[in-house]
């Protein structure tokens, strides 16, 4: 954590680690240098910084979350060739993308003299110096930026809620030999979850992130013996799925590949954040690992279980036997304790960037604190209960705000950027592929997010 600075409310990926290092920074406060070749990089007073080692596995490490539990039903509807090459150039887009943000931001704390910024003082910023028809959005963007961050961390808690209850579910199933609610199985966590979210300090919660960790790796390790200890083959699988299922495979990719919103603090904390990008730097080797395994999960998963794979694979795995049960507890028990750590970032959006501002220094501030945490979470208890289906909370929230928030807004941002220091055909280049990624990016958010919600609505009123 910076010197100056406090917490970092940009998103976040699915999985607590990205939760923890995206917390960093986000009320940074401007400090103005005066020197004229302003390198941000020679000003950033960070008390820890990580190494390029530390900031891979950080980058690795959340990768692992319940996004990549979810890739073989997203091969489910693409087909495994469609999805195998689908994953590819999805990871390589949104690499780009993030590379477009790194880039920006680096260019903007230049001429700012700022020696980092989060996510949306960079789009708030890059509008400010953008075209003319552009700068009276300048003021706004910044809320639409942390709206979609916020709208994405709550979706992210739903799916937290949705998979710890689904595997509850499973394991009693088994155990009890009944088919019990999974809302039944909702309800007896709710509380629990309350109390957790109403731990204000989050060196309290950092203990739970390494525990879960530790479990998901285990649990890892058993779900790829459970995929693997069967003949794979690509018979009755298909190898091209149907294009009208193609936007739920979209949405669940950016939701378990994108972390967008973690990039900036995770690059601001590193000693040498020059290291970052590059051809060999941290960041491309770390999206060409996890492409890798987002890829291996989604292929052979589906070639392994096929056309009945669900939300979670671990949803799939043998009923009865005990290793099995073992493991959708343990992953259960990872995800359900650092449920506090997902929600800490919608809080911290939530309280301290507009309900605290409102309130002011009132005497009963603490007591309103603790109301918006515990309202926070039943919202994303309600939304879980109302549609408890994994697949399509992942796919909806993935093509709402991932394709805002990792495609169009970096495509945005470069082009107001650089509008003013670029001429002739790099100006020509620079608005036709980043129009092209903005334009996907809508396509992405409009039809992905169609798709999903008719997809729940088809669903539930069977």
């Amino acid at each position: 954590m910076t010197k100056n600075g406090h917490t970092n409310a940009a998103y976040v990926g699915d999985h607590p680690d990205k939760l923890e290092l995206a917390e960093k920074g986000q009320k940074n406060k401007a400090v103005v240098a005066k020197d004229p070749d302003y390198n941000p990089y020679h000003h950033r007073d960070v008390e820890h910084p990580t190494t390029n080692s530390e900031t891979l596995f950080h980058l690795l490490k959340g990768s692992l979350g319940t996004g990549i539990l979810a890739m073989p039903n997203a091969f489910r509807n693409s087909g495994y060739i469609t999805g195998s090459i689908g994953t590819i150039v999805i990871g390589f887009i949104c690499t780009f993308c993030i590379h477009q943000l790194v880039k920006a931001q680096y260019e903007l704390c230049r001429r700012k003299k700022m020696p980092s910024m989060n996510y949306p003082l960079v789009a708030e910023t890059a509008m400010g110096e953008g075209p003319k028809c552009f700068r009276i959005f300048a003021p706004y963007i910044g809320t639409v930026v942390n709206t979609f961050l916020l709208i994405y961390q709550l979706g992210t808690c739903c799916v937290y809620v949705v998979f710890v209850a689904s595997n509850i579910k499973a394991i009693v199933d088994a155990v009890t030999d009944t088919k019990i609610d999974v809302r039944l199985c909702m309800i007896i966590i709710l509380l629990p979850l309350i109390l957790i979210n109403w731990v204000r300090n989050l060196k309290y919660l950092a203990p739970f992130s390494t525990l879960a960790n530790a479990i998901t790796m285990v649990s890892f390790g058993i779900i790829c013996y459970y995929i693997f200890r069967e003949p794979i083959t690509t018979e009755g699988k298909d190898a091209f799925g149907k294009p009208s299922n193609f936007p739920l495979f979209f949405g669940t990719v950016l939701f378990a590949l994108e972390a967008i919103g973690v990039i900036l603090p995770l690059e601001n904390e590193m000693q040498t954040p020059q290291k970052f990008g590059g051809s060999c730097g941290v960041l491309n080797v770390s999206m060409v690992l996890i492409v890798f395994l987002y890829v291996g999960m989604g292929l052979f998963g589906y070639l392994n279980y096929g056309s009945a794979v669900l939300g979670s694979i671990t949803l799939n795995m043998p009923e009865y036997e005990v290793l099995s049960m073992c493991v959708k507890g343990m992953l259960a028990f990872a995800i359900y304790i650092t449920h506090g750590l997902a929600c800490y970032v919608a809080i911290d959006i939530t309280w301290n960037d507009y309900v605290a501002k409102r309130l002011g220094s009132q005497r009963n501030a603490l007591i309103w604190e603790y109301a918006v945490r515990t309202g926070l979470v039943l919202i994303t208890f309600l939304l879980a209960v109302a549609i408890p289906n994994l697949e399509l909370f992942i796919s909806l929230f993935g093509a709402l705000c991932l394709s805002a928030l990792g495609l169009a807004f970096p495509a945005l941002i470069q082009i107001c950027t650089h509008w003013y220091n670029t001429k002739g055909i790099a100006k020509v280049w620079l608005v036709l592929s980043n129009f092209v990624l903005i334009i996907v990016g809508i396509l992405g958010l409009v039809i992905g997010t169609y798709t999903s919600l008719k997809e729940i609505v088809l669903t539930f009123s069977e």
